[in-house]
Parts: structure tokens; sequence; C-alpha cells
């Protein structure tokens, strides 16, 4: 580990030739010394005293005299000179020959070597950080920064006894606070404010008339989106310091405050932001390649580059290029993109929002791609188009940056996607003309002319061919309608064929059959070049075009793609390979391909029109299905050994992938997200629609970790309907029990519970034992959250029965659980701690780590409710890090929460707001509910260390929520602000 501190090797026998390990030591916590990674024994507190005044010395002599006030002051005991001698004697045979020196009548520490002393080391770092600083290297300064306060353990000098190490204890812990106010200061550069929150409120609870502190939170707050809090925060401070001190906040402070009251655009940025360099390194330049052989559009690239430009000085360039499929647009933007890089010297954006297709890229996915892209942490970035398109115009502010945003659908997909600030310019590609964006710089791209096309023709089949055959090369640019993808694809095939003519490919243009009415407007044009490559692949090479196409995914996996086709996987990925290679299908990373979106509509047309006999194009979408199911029923039963829900799922003749861990599972789980999602989507005809269902189930984590909940949501909700018009009661049950997972995920009870109802009425119906067993569980923790407790007692005993007849453990092991938190919540503290420890004995002897972490989070609740804290925070502080390391932001959110519940009850108020924001800056706590029951523990942690006024800000905050839900958790809120409105 690189903490700055030189490790040395271990210290050898002797006569082994190898030198001895070096001596360390440490100042920056309890004063220690070690012979390598060996501790040594320092003594007494008065000689450890000694030995830290003499390292403090850095080399120079300290008389006795000196050392006898260092050690006791103005009133030594008597025998002080003998004493400080002994000490001296110890220290000197724990230590190396040669190391503390006798001389003048007084002692010396000599002979270390750089790194030796952890406050020598702490001095290095923190200059170099502040060079890197200076040199607007933010990311090297605040990482080196970070090294410097990471030596810290615990308190400077720990039980030093003296005045002298009185007074070094004082001026290195206000030092140490320093280096921690500058990396905050960093943090808040490098917008990342949500996670500076946390350590901000700790730092404030204890340094509460530090005003550089305060400033810093309010800043955090603000720049969080959390205005409310951070005037409250001046609000505290002012309160704070006229009862402690009765003076005034300073005026930074003040000013600091009437700046966020009329929303200043200032403070949404720093005030003054230091380059970069270090960002400089990771600056997006996302522009794909520029073709060598751009041809032509001469006067297109001047005026699109004028205007591109001329961004300075104006709020925003936009420019919007329209025409029909395979005109170029892309090409041209590309290119001129590229023409203008200098202009925007911070970066340059890209993205396909494939507009073209029928499901194009969502405003909020791309904003989200866009600022991590520009340094911002995940954590930071928030959930709602609104908020990211606001935080993306604030991250831009100040920028020079180009965004290109290729294929749109249409202006309204376009507008949360636009800069909007001074010196910013986009580049919009559609099919579409786009009157209706406001102050957009229209372009209509036609066809090439003549000469263009053929000079473009010429480039890439070569001068010597063409010349040859001058009016075969214009019968074929004439057939390819002029369009410039058309003609890219026919001359690279003819290049790619040195036995070809260019009268052969002219000859094979003219076949009307195989251009598809080329010379047609729009998509017909497009099609007809795509017709070339397709019609010049072997069979096997067609039918994977064909079929591959099939499938809705964004993109899709080598597996899963030899699924589709029911071949081997290396006989797959070499007929993937040589589609890449005639560029009708792309690799999107290695093992993954793609579709352009027009070629994806191009090679279904190609299946309903070629795939013999017809039958074969449901049954490669079959196989795809069994394979998304039969893999994650393995990824489902790895993580959750024993579990019999596997059982009941429907069974499937392709097989699925083989893991080697849990990791590798997990991985392909989330890696195939959104393939998983569309292809439930997709496979809802009648002989689809239960393993549809089934794969739902099986990837219930996706909804449960909160990561995909949305797309989730979306597929259970075509599967729900899907199952209600075919009149299949199994289907509709498991369907309606899947989006009661993802309402209760989002706080959304009442549709939770509804949507329970009905699965346990179709339940008992189809009688079918999943639903059966797991909607009369996911009704007792609603009713757990509604405070019905004698109908959740009901709902989960019956889950407990259910579960038992069928052989559940797993299942049984969790309503035991939740039946726990019902106990809990009727006072029976101690059936809720058996029933816990119940099902924590049923994931143990079972394997089940994930669900481990249910059983010790439901076991620290009832725990706390006990007074039983230290124990309670053993189990949660457990269950947390499974959590993590099963990759579950919701819970691993919540179970923060419930630590920062243990804390207050322990009446440690600075550490429970330290986890409530580390629950909110992790956006897992699950919907707005759930968010307003983490405001109001914040709250009462930020009232009990002082910041009422910020405290207050929460609770109104999460009286709002609470109001809109129409939740019970009201009054409660209502309890705490009357105290504070009343005075």
């Amino acid at each position: 580990m690189d903490d700055g501190v030189p490790r040395v090797p271990e210290q050898r026998r002797p006569g082994s030739g190898a030198r001895p390990a070096a001596l360390r030591f440490g100042l920056l916590g309890p004063v220690r010394a070690w012979r390598g990674e060996e501790p040594l024994t320092t003594g007494s507190p008065q000689q450890r005293a000694l030995l830290a005044a003499l390292l403090l010395r850095e080399g120079r002599t300290a008389t006795a005299a000196e050392l006898i006030d260092a050690l006791w002051g103005e009133e030594p005991p008597s025998q002080a000179l003998a004493a400080v001698r002994t000490y001296a004697s110890r220290l000197r045979k724990a230590l190396d020959p040669g190391v503390l020196v006798s001389e003048s009548g007084g002692y010396a520490i000599r002979s270390l070597g750089k790194g030796t002393l952890d406050l020598a080391v702490a001095q290095d770092l923190a200059a170099r950080a502040e060079k890197a600083r200076g040199a607007g290297d933010l990311g090297q300064a605040r990482e080196t920064l970070d090294r410097a306060l990471a030596l810290w353990d615990g308190e400077t000098l720990a039980g030093v006894p003296g005045p002298y190490a009185e007074a070094q204890r004082v001026r290195l812990e206000e030092w140490r606070l320093q280096l921690h106010e500058s990396r905050l200061d960093m943090d808040l550069e490098q917008g990342c404010h949500a996670e500076a929150v946390s350590e901000l409120t700790a730092l404030t609870a204890a340094h509460p008339l530090r005003e550089r502190l305060r400033e810093l939170l309010m800043l955090a707050l603000y720049r969080s989106g959390r205005q409310a809090e951070a005037l409250a925060v001046y609000a505290d401070t002012r309160r704070l310091l006229a009862e402690e001190l009765g003076v005034d906040p300073r005026p930074g402070l003040r000013d600091l405050q009437q700046r966020i009251l009329r929303a200043d655009p200032g403070l949404a940025e720093p005030s003054a932001p230091i380059a970069d360099p270090a960002a400089a390194a990771v600056r997006p330049a996302q522009l794909p390649a520029t073709v060598p052989d751009f041809t032509g559009r001469s006067s297109f690239v001047a005026e699109l580059g004028e205007v591109l430009t001329s961004a300075e000085g104006r709020v925003m360039a936009v420019s919007a290029l329209a025409g029909i499929g395979g005109v170029g647009k892309t090409t041209l933007a590309v290119h001129v993109a590229h023409q203008v890089r200098p202009a925007f010297p911070d970066g340059q954006l890209y993205v396909d929002l494939q507009g073209a297709g029928t499901r194009a890229a969502e405003p909020e996915t791309v904003l989200g791609f866009f600022l991590r892209a520009l340094g911002t942490a995940d954590s930071a970035i928030p959930d709602s188009l609104e908020e990211r398109a606001a935080l993306y115009r604030s991250v831009l502010d100040g920028r020079r940056v180009l965004v290109l945003l290729d294929n749109a659908r249409d202006a309204a997909q376009v507008r949360p996607l636009l800069p909007g600030t001074e010196g910013c310019a986009a580049l919009v590609t559609s099919r579409v003309r786009m009157v209706d964006l406001a102050g957009a710089h229209l372009v209509d791209l036609d066809v090439m002319s003549p000469d263009e096309a053929l000079s473009l023709f010429t480039k890439i089949v070569g001068e010597e061919r063409v010349a040859a055959e001058r009016e075969a090369a214009l019968d074929v640019v004439a057939a390819c309608g002029f369009l410039p993808l058309a003609i890219r694809i026919a001359a690279s095939r003819l290049a790619a064929r040195r036995t070809w003519t260019v009268s052969v490919l002219a000859a094979k243009l003219a076949d009307e059959r195989r251009r598809l009415d080329e010379l047609q407007a729009g998509d017909l044009a497009v099609k007809a070049t795509f017709e070339l490559g397709y019609g010049a692949l072997e069979p096997a090479q067609a039918r994977a075009f064909r079929l591959l196409g099939l499938a809705d995914g964004p993109d899709i996996s080598l597996a899963a793609a030899a699924a589709v086709l029911d071949l081997p996987a290396h006989d797959t990925e070499d007929l993937l390979e040589s589609l890449v290679d005639t560029s009708l299908l792309e690799s999107a990373a290695p093992g993954r391909y793609r579709y352009h979106d027009l070629v994806r509509l191009y090679a279904r047309a190609c299946a309903e029109r070629d795939e013999q006999p017809p039958s074969e194009r449901e049954a490669a979408m079959s196989r795809l299905l069994d394979f998304y199911l039969a893999t994650a029923t393995r990824v489902y039963a790895i993580e959750r050994p024993g579990d019999r829900l596997v059982d009941h799922l429907e069974r499937t003749e392709y097989p699925g992938l083989a893991f080697g861990s849990p990791r590798t599972a997990q991985d392909w789980l989330y890696a195939e997200a959104n393939c998983l999602m569309a292809c439930v989507r997709q496979s809802v005809g009648a002989s689809t629609l239960r393993r549809a269902v089934d794969l739902l189930w099986a990837t219930k984590d996706l909804a449960e970790s909160g990561a995909n909940a949305r797309g989730y949501k979306v597929a259970a909700l075509a599967v729900r309907q899907a199952a209600h018009e075919a009149g299949d009661a199994r289907a509709e049950g498991r369907a309606r029990t899947a989006l009661t997972n993802v309402h209760l995920v989002a706080g959304r009870f009442k549709e939770a519970d509804e949507e329970a109802r009905q699965a346990m009425s179709l339940a008992a119906e189809a009688r079918d034992p999943l639903p059966n067993c797991w909607a009369p569980n996911d009704r007792g923790i609603i009713a757990i959250y509604e405070n019905r407790h004698a109908d959740g007692e009901r709902y989960l005993q019956q889950a407990i029965d259910n579960f038992r007849a069928d052989g559940n453990d797993v299942g049984e092991a969790s309503a035991l659980c939740n039946l726990s938190r019902i106990h809990v919540s009727m006072g029976r503290l101690a059936s809720a701690i058996e029933l816990a420890q119940q099902g924590i004995d049923i994931y143990d002897r079972m394997g089940l780590t994930l669900r481990l972490a249910n059983g010790r989070y439901a076991l620290g609740i009832a725990l706390t409710q006990a007074r039983r804290l230290p124990e309670a925070l053993d189990q949660l502080t457990e269950a947390m890090a499974l959590f993590h390391d099963n990759r579950q932001p919701l819970w691993e959110g919540v179970t923060h929460f419930r630590i920062a519940e243990v804390h207050l009850a322990a009446q440690r108020p600075t550490l429970a707001a330290s986890h409530a924001e580390q629950a909110i800056a992790l956006r897992g706590i699950g919907g707005e509910w759930r968010r307003g029951t983490v405001l109001t523990v914040l709250g009462r942690a930020l009232a009990a260390i002082g910041q009422s006024g910020r405290a207050r800000a929460c609770w109104l905050e999460a009286l709002t929520i609470y109001e809109q839900l129409g939740s019970p958790e009201v009054a409660e809120v209502r309890k705490l602000l009357a105290p504070a409105a009343a005075a």
C-alpha cells in the first residue's frame, strides 16, 4: 500500500548478508516506533514525550533544560534531570546504534532516512499537493492531500503529557484541519458536492465555530440542490456565534448567504476555477474518426464551420443537418467537427441518439453518459431529466465544448442535450427538418452532385480502374442515387474484389430487383445500398445477418448470438466478424455486436422475405429467450443456493452459460440488463409468454438493487398486459408479483399492495406456488411500512406456511425476517430478535451471503429497538458490507440509514448525520418515501449537533414528501417541526 511512508524489507537474521530493517517513527497519532514492520516499545508516557520532543526538533540538539521544560513545564519533579537521562538511556537501547546521540549536555535524534517520520512525509505530501494545485493539477493535488491525511491515526501525539506536547498537538491538529479544508475545497472545485456533504457535516459538528467549514458546507449543499439546508446552515452559524462569542458571521459567509438567496449563477461552478491538466487528460474527445476519403461538400463545410466557431460571445451556436438516410449527414458532421476542434479546447461530446429506430435514446440516459464523460461522479448524477439537464449546463458553464448529437429523432429529444452556455456549440443530424428547434441554423443536405459522387467512388476504387471505365463508373453512382453511403458500400466491395471490373458492378446495379427502387427518396435509397452488401453474402452470413436483426436489444453478445443462430461460439464469431468486414454489422466492444438502426430494419425485412421456413424466425427468438432464461436462472441459483424458485420456472431447451464464480455471474447479469429486458418485452406471444415472465423472476435483482428498476418496470408492465389479454392467470399472477417488487423498491406502497392483492387471487386460481408464497410476503412488507401490524402479521404467517409447504427454506427465512420487523413495530422485541435469528440460521446453513445481509439487517433493527446498540451496530455494519459486495446500492443506502438510527439512539449525532448523508449520496434509498425517512433522521441528528436551522429544512422537505404521498409519517414530522415553529 502506497501511503507515502516507504516500506523496507523485514529484518533478517545476523549473518544473512541483508541490511537490517530501517526504523520508522509515528507522531500523527500515538507516538510509536517500528523496525521494519515490527513495533518497538517506546516506554512510559513521559518517555514517549521525550521521544516526541526530539523527533519534532528534526535532528537539532535539545538541551536537558529544554527537555525538562517540555516534559513538566514550570513545576518539574526534583529528580527531573535523572529521569530525562533514564528515558534517554532506555530509548537508546530500543533504537539502532547512533540514532539517539548525546552532545553538549543534551540529546538529538540523527541518521534518519527520508520517509522515516510520518510527520515529515505528511509535510512533503502537503507541499507537493500545494505545488500541484498551483500548477492547476487539481486531481493530483486532491490525491496527494488524501495520502497526507491518511497518515493520521487518531489525535496527534495522543496520550503524550507535557506542555510542549500540548502546544504541538494544537498546532498539528490545526494544520490537519487546514489540510482537510483544502482537500474539501478542491472536492467542490471538481464537482464532488454530494460526497463532500457527509464529511463536512461531521467536521462542522466537531468544530462548530469554524466558519470556513460552514461556508464549504453551505456551498456543497447548494450545489447538491439543497438550498433550504444551505440557508439553514447560515442561520445555525449566526445563532451559535452570537450565543458563544457575541459576534456576527464574517463577511464571506454573509456574502455567500446573499448569493444563495438570489440563486447567483456563479455559484453553480467555482468562482475562480483552476485549469486542471489532470482533467484535460480525460477531457472528452468522443468524435468518431473522420473518413480519410471525405469528398466534396466544401460549401457546407465552410458554412457549418463558420456558424460553430462563432459560439464565442454568443449564448450557443446550434446547427441542425437534415436529410434522408444514407445522404452522408454523419460523415459531414464528423468531418466538420474535426475541422473546428481547435475552437473547442475543453472537449467534444458525441452520441448516436438512434432516432431512426423504434427505441430512440432517452435524453436522461444520454445526459448521464455526458456527465460521466465530463468528470461527474456517479453518486452526484441526479435521477430526473430536469435535474440532469440543469447539472449538465452547470458543468459546461465556462467551458468551450462541442456537442455532436447524431441521428436525432426530433427537437424534443435534442433540447435537454443542448449546452445553453456561451462558448459551446451543438451540431445535430436528423432525418427530419427541425424547424421547431429555436435558434438553430438549419441545413438541408441533399445527395451529392455527379462530380462529387464520382470523385468519392474514384478515391475508394482507385484512379486507374475508374479512368478505364469512366462511363460505367457514372452508371454505378447514378444507380446508387448519388447517395454517399450507397456509393461507399458499392465502391468498397469493388475495391475488395480485384477480379471485378467497374462494368461488372454497374451491371449488377442495373438489375432493379437488386436495387429495390434505389432511386426513390428516403429509406428506400438506403435500403438499395444495403441490398448490394447483403446480396454478396455467403448463405451462412446472410442467415446470420437476417436472424440477428430480430433481437430488440441495444447490442448482442457473442454467446447470445450463438443461441440465435444455434451454432458453436467459434463459428458464430467467424460469421459476425465477416459481417463487420462488410460494414453490415458493428463491433460495439470485444465480443459484442450491434446494428445501425437502419441496417437492423433492413435485416428484419430480409428475414421476413427470405427466411424459410418462416417458423425459423420464431425458433431463433425462442432460442434467445431460452439462453437468457437458462443463464439468468443459473445466476439466481448461484446467488441463492437452495432457493426453490428455480424449480418453479419454465424449462428451457437451449442451454445457458456456466460461471466460475458469483462475481462473474453477477457481472453477466448487470452487463446484459438492457438486452434481458428487451427480450422480455419482445417475448409476449402465446408460445413464449410464460418464459418471458419467468425471465423477470430470475432477474429480480435488477429491480431489487435499484440499478435497473425503470427498465424492469416497463418489461413487467408489458408482460402483465399480454398475460391479462391472453387470460393466462399463472403468467399474470407472476407478472403482478414482479411489479409489486418494482413498486416496493420505489416506495409506492398503494400500487404495490394492489398488485400483490391481485397476484394472490390469480395464484389461487392457477394454483401457482410462486406468487402464492411471495405475494403475501410482499403484502406483509407493505403493511410494515404502512403501520398495519395485524394485517402484516397475518400475511407473513400465511407466507411462512406457504413457503414451508413448498419446501422453500430461503423464502421461509425471508418471511421470518420480515415478521421480525412486524414484531419490532408491535413492541415484541424478544420474539423479533428470535425470528430474525431463525432467518439468519437458515441463510447461514445454506451459504446465502446476499440473503444473509437481509437477515442481519432485520436483526440489527430488532436489536436497535431493544437498546442493544453495540450488537445492532455489528449486525448492520456486516449487512452493509454484504450489500456493497453484492452490488445492492439501494439496500446499502437503507442500511446506512439504519446505522444512523443506531448512532442517534447511542447519542452519537455526528456519526448519525454522516451515515444519513451517505444514504442520500448513494441515491440508493429507493423512492421519495424512503428519502423522507432519511431526511427525518438526518434532521434529528443535525438538531442534536446544534444545526437546528438545517434540521428544520430537512424536516420541511420530508413533510412535503409525506404530504404528497399521503403517508402517515406526516404527523411525526409535524411534531418535530412544532417546537422549532414555537421557538
